[in-house]
């Protein structure tokens, strides 16, 4: 287990709103399967909500992130 210095404590509490919205938002995207024209698709977001992608197949969404280096997280 790793305990924290006394100095990334004090820098820890000094993260601004705008820090922490902005964390993962190049690292990690969300994977949400949605229905369109009465068929499933699985639509992928950037940390921020901002859609990146539309595709037909879970497995393909998620390999398409992993291959852009992207941590894909599911959202029900």
């Amino acid at each position: 287990m790793s305990v924290m210095t006394e100095q990334e404590l004090a820098k820890l509490k000094t993260i601004t709103p705008a820090d922490l919205a902005a964390l993962g938002l190049h690292h990690v995207v969300y994977i949400r399967k949605q229905v369109q024209d009465d068929q499933p698709i699985w639509s992928v977001y950037a940390a921020d909500g901002t859609e990146m992608a539309r595709v037909n197949d879970r497995d393909v969404a998620f390999a398409a992130c992993l291959q852009h280096e992207l941590e894909p997280v599911s959202v029900h």
